[in-house]
């Protein structure tokens, strides 16, 4: 038997692998969704969403894009970017390719050429290009953000042709300063801050009636504990409740309390004797 079994949950509800079915819309979540759905809509061009570690950005633009994709009016691709030492061309090609370009090619003069081909077909056919860059912070090479600022000046009359959301660490903005004139060109930032205590306790149980749980786990204490020492960050939470369900269950506890929520956060370390 695992812990999901003990506690008659479907599925892991803590883990912290992005799955949008696990999005929990706090209202500074869902303010942010709204002010990224009008920046795309309304076709802004730049749009810059930051927050600390853990705090939601990657479930956040991962439901993005599935709103997105939903919608038939735009053509949206997500990228998720993984290391520091990526090129101006790669991320050229690869926006290219992920809006539909076929054979990109490996000259930024002619990717260049092609995007704006592939631009203004999505035009034409009354559709909106939306490309979403998560983890936008390894972006830290001036070069690159001048190949952002080269796209967003792609306009006809009245609109641009390509809306870009960067979702990052708050050390983007010190990146984005990078090009002076691309930062002026931000049409809305916005920064998502920690969940606060009442919210803490509503996204636990939004995670567990999503993998299925129905009745209460966590005492009230608990949930006190949880917000105490993970100060409302999301991956901290699901760290924390994660392995507070496998000591209960390996403790045959019915119910998780304070005490376990101690002796898991002494675990990871979150507790400083």
């Amino acid at each position: 038997m695992s812990y999901e079994n003990f506690y008659g949950l479907k599925e892991q509800a803590f883990s912290n692998a992005p799955d949008s079915r696990f999005y929990y819309e706090s209202s500074q979540h869902a303010e942010a969704m709204v002010r990224m759905l009008h920046a795309v809509d309304t076709m802004k061009g730049l749009t810059v969403v930051v927050g600390d570690i853990g705090a939601g950005k990657t479930l956040l633009a991962r439901k993005a894009l599935e709103k997105l994709e939903q919608d038939p009016q735009y053509e949206a691709t997500l990228l998720v970017i993984v290391h520091s030492e990526i090129s101006a061309e790669w991320m050229l090609k690869k926006i290219a390719h992920q809006l539909g370009v076929e054979n990109p090619s490996d000259t930024k003069g002619q990717v260049i050429s092609q995007l704006y081909e592939r631009l203004m077909k999505i035009y034409e056919d009354g559709r909106k290009a939306v490309v979403l860059i998560d983890e936008a912070n390894m972006l830290q090479k001036k070069e690159i953000f001048e190949e952002f600022r080269g796209l967003l000046n792609l306009e006809v009359p009245g609109r641009k042709l390509i809306s870009i959301v960067l979702l990052g660490l708050p050390e983007l903005e010190t990146y984005l300063g990078l090009d002076p004139p691309l930062l002026q060109r931000v049409a809305m930032k916005f920064f998502i801050k920690s969940l606060t205590r009442e919210t803490s306790e509503q996204y636990i149980k939004h995670r567990l009636s999503v993998a299925g749980c129905d009745r209460a786990v966590f005492t009230p204490n608990a949930f006190q504990k949880i917000f105490d020492y993970t100060k409302g960050i999301p991956r901290l939470i699901n760290t924390t409740c994660d392995n507070a369900m496998l000591e209960g269950y390996l403790l045959k506890r019915e119910e998780i309390d304070a005490d376990i929520i101690e002796q898991v956060v002494k675990d990871l370390g979150l507790k400083k004797d």
